[in-house]
């Protein structure tokens, strides 16, 4: 039996059984019981690979197996109750796009850096870059997919950019750090493969990226860039 075999053996074991004791039990047959007299000595005899009717199981590898599997379980129950754009009825194609992205940037299989332009609450235009994963971490995305407040720049984003105070600042995020000193514009290194991200729109967005304008009836200008990072974790 290979190694991948085995551990199917065990989870298949480790499923079916709530307890090692459980498990220990289901080896036991009724003529051991008879012979030995002892339903203790029989789980002992059946752990220690003397005694038994199939696969033998330590007490460890049964524990492991039980809590990884529970954890798996508990990871993606959580998953799915922390995607907040779930059974929204979405009209505009931001949110819509947003949307579908939104697992996969939770989940680390993709980082999305979303470039916005409009006007803020004081009528001023603004703009900046913002790091999707890192945003759905640190904030409740229910009230923009719900349509109560609209995702704008912060000055804590990726960069931000205020057009009529011209007010600029830029920060590196858990995913990315700025590269600001670049005379053809603003560079974001993703720290997982080192790739770096151009956001100049007459240049190619780099390695495994790509740069989708959205059409869109929130804002003035939206685009996402999507990056795949192709570093094993």
């Amino acid at each position: 039996m290979d190694r991948d075999d085995g551990v199917d053996a065990v989870d298949n074991i480790v499923t079916q059984f709530s307890t090692y004791e459980d498990f220990l039990d289901s080896q036991i047959t009724t003529v051991d019981l008879y012979y030995l007299e002892d339903e203790s000595l029989a789980r002992q005899l059946v752990e220690l690979g003397y005694r038994g009717t199939g696969e033998v199981v330590r007490r460890e590898e049964f524990e492991a197996r039980k809590a990884a599997i529970e954890i798996a379980r508990l990871a993606e129950r959580t998953q799915k109750k922390t995607l907040t754009s779930a059974g929204k009825d979405l009209q505009d194609n931001f949110l819509k796009a947003l949307a579908v992205r939104e697992e996969d940037n939770r989940n680390g299989k993709v980082s999305t850096v979303i470039f916005i332009r409009d006007k803020n609450s004081h009528g001023q235009e603004i703009s900046g870059y913002i790091d999707y994963a890192h945003r759905l971490k640190i904030e409740d995305f229910e009230v923009y997919f719900s349509g109560k407040r609209r995702l704008l720049p912060k000055p804590t984003d990726l960069s931000f950019y205020n057009w009529d105070s011209h007010i600029a600042v830029w920060n590196s995020t858990p995913n990315y750090q700025v590269i600001a000193d670049n005379p053809e514009g603003l560079l974001f290194k993703y720290k997982r493969d080192r790739k770096i991200l151009n956001v100049d729109p007459k240049s190619s967005p780099g390695d495994n990226s790509t740069r989708t304008p959205i059409q869109t009836e929130l804002y003035i200008q939206v685009v996402l860039f999507d990056h795949i990072s192709r570093r094993k974790t």
